[in-house]
């Protein structure tokens, strides 16, 4: 009998499938094949024995590139010590990848199989994950895909951000692109213009000047001595321009309607600003090239530099590359049909764009090829790996490069290798450390703008809530001044009141004052006049109780 396991990797964890088992492998094929569409037969042949999620969207990228490159990952190792048969001869398991089988056969000792049964279980898994493991729906399987689709791809795609040689690959693409196109419609406008001015292609070699007296000129009958000032401000040369107006006045060429010349020149505007394009995008290169790999194109110039790098795929590719494989790198049709016709191997590839196999003698091209591919590969790897990139050491393979070639052609000894690293390592490191003072001044300019400008917003914080204070106050200042208007009234009602008492008290002094100076009859008499009603009352009472 043979122990299957299938190990199954999925955005939300290893998961560990247990399947019937059989006397051969190759018996499961048609049941799991019959079974792969219906959720309940196929959970007859497989059953889930062990299922560990990952911790974090981290632990599952980590995961995941450690697959991808063939490592055993510890989480997997605890998963298949832990839920693998004991003995090991008896079982196999079943993996995806071939390289994660080796790595498991080479730290654990289990045989692993990929292919044939495995990868249609396998299809059937992945078709019902959801279904087979427990507390696992379809939509959070779903989201921990997408996520970790997205962080693996992200981490694949941005290898370094802060060197972004794809930029480099691209600009370069483009300027090849250009080239060939600038050259073709070039040869169109002089075939066109030809017709009209063929003497002017004798007179002017290069395209782009070419084009820019076309779209100048237009009929070659109206050029005149007026002309002449800007025929030599486009050529920069008296002579040529000369040799443009007389031969305009004695041309063989046709004559040609107002829409062709139209026409012409509307073209030739398209090609001037396609070459104004490619100087733009030629210093875009350069720019770039020195940022992202300074040594290499201080060394070999920052085209062939480029074209090393698209080549590659990338200037980690690059860094990886033997000097061997840099040196005929661009050469790969002439290697193999070398190999094939066992004939001679090229001996350089893109590098013999470079300056220093133009120079070298031919006997000795083959040397200086191997000792430049040798420098290339040791500046790719320092630009590559390296915390500050700076060309000082791509300025000393440069020199000693110079120095083999005077080496091979006058006989004199260049310096040794590592007596011009350890001048370059010195000063790489008094760079390195302006590099780092520069940036520390830029860090500390930039805390302090930072600081002001929380200052600044604190301030304005302030100032808002006082205003909102401000006007909260406003808003109860009123019916403060309402009460204290109510009560400065009161107030004054009362010093009033309190004015006018002391007057009434005089005016009553003096009545009592006048009173007393009257006699006693008059006195009776005025006043209330109670004394006589009293009587007239007590009279009125007799005469009732008289005739009662």
């Amino acid at each position: 009998m043979v122990l299957l396991h299938v190990l199954f990797e999925h955005a939300a964890g290893y998961a560990l499938f247990a399947v019937r088992e059989v006397e051969e492998i190759g018996l499961l094929l048609p049941q799991v094949e019959q079974s792969v569409l219906n959720v309940g037969k196929f959970h007859n042949v497989v059953k889930l024995a062990a299922f560990s999620p990952f911790k974090s969207a981290q632990s599952a990228l980590e995961n995941m590139n450690a697959v991808s490159e063939g490592i055993l990952h510890e989480d997997l190792r605890l998963l298949l010590e832990t839920s693998m048969p004991a003995k090991k001869k008896k079982a196999i398991l079943g993996v995806g990848d071939a390289k994660i089988g080796a790595a498991i056969l080479e730290e654990l000792g289990y045989q692993c199989q990929t292919g044939g049964v495995v990868a249609e279980i396998m299809r059937g898994i992945r078709l019902h994950f959801h279904a087979l493991v427990k507390g696992l729906t379809a939509q959070s399987a779903s989201k921990a895909q997408l996520g970790l689709g997205h962080s693996y791809s992200r981490a694949k795609v941005k290898f370094n951000v802060n060197r972004v040689d794809n930029m480099i690959i691209q600009s370069i693409s483009l300027l090849d692109q250009l080239d060939k196109d600038i050259n073709t419609f070039s040869m169109r406008v002089r075939e066109w213009y030809g017709y009209h001015f063929p003497e002017l292609i004798k007179i002017v070699s290069e395209n782009y000047t070419y084009c820019r007296l076309a779209k100048f000129i237009g009929n070659r009958k109206e050029l005149s001595e007026e002309s002449l000032e800007g025929l030599e401000e486009i050529v920069m040369d008296g002579a040529k321009a000369q040799a443009i107006l007389e031969a305009s006045r004695s041309s063989m060429g046709m004559d040609i309607s107002p829409i062709d010349l139209i026409n012409i020149e509307s073209f030739s505007s398209r090609v001037i600003s396609l070459s104004e394009y490619r100087k733009g995008l030629q210093e875009y290169l350069r720019s770039k090239m020195s940022q992202v790999a300074p040594s290499l194109s201080a060394l070999i110039g920052e085209v062939v530099g480029a074209r090393l790098i698209s080549h590659a795929g990338s200037l980690t590719n690059l860094a990886k590359y033997p000097a061997s494989t840099v040196q005929i790198l661009g050469a790969e049709k002439a290697l193999f049909r070398a190999l094939k016709t066992r004939g001679n191997t090229p001996k350089y590839g893109l590098i013999f764009h470079s300056t220093f196999i133009g120079r070298a003698a031919a006997k000795n091209k083959g040397r200086i090829s191997r000792y430049l591919a040798n420098k290339c590969t040791i500046a790719s790897r320092i630009d590559c790996f390296s915390e500050v990139p700076t060309s000082v050491f791509g300025d000393k393979l440069r020199e000693q490069v110079e120095e083999r070639l005077a080496f091979y052609e006058t006989g004199e000894p260049p310096r040794k290798n590592l007596e011009v690293m350890k001048e370059a390592m010195v000063e790489a490191s008094e760079v390195v450390a302006e590099v780092k003072r520069k940036q520390e001044k830029k860090e500390k300019k930039r805390r302090k703008r930072e600081k002001r400008r929380l200052e600044a917003l604190a301030a304005a914080a302030e100032e808002l809530e006082n205003s909102v204070q401000d006007v909260e106050e406003n808003n109860i200042e009123p019916k403060k001044k309402k009460k204290k208007k109510k009560e400065q009234e009161e107030e004054e009602e009362e010093e009033e009141e309190a004015a006018t008492e002391p007057e009434q008290n005089g005016l009553q002094e003096e009545e009592e004052e006048e009173e007393e100076a009257l006699p006693k009859k008059k006195r009776k008499l005025m006043g209330d006049g109670t004394p006589m009603e009293k009587k007239k009352k007590k009279k009125k009472v007799k005469d009732e109780e008289e005739l009662s």
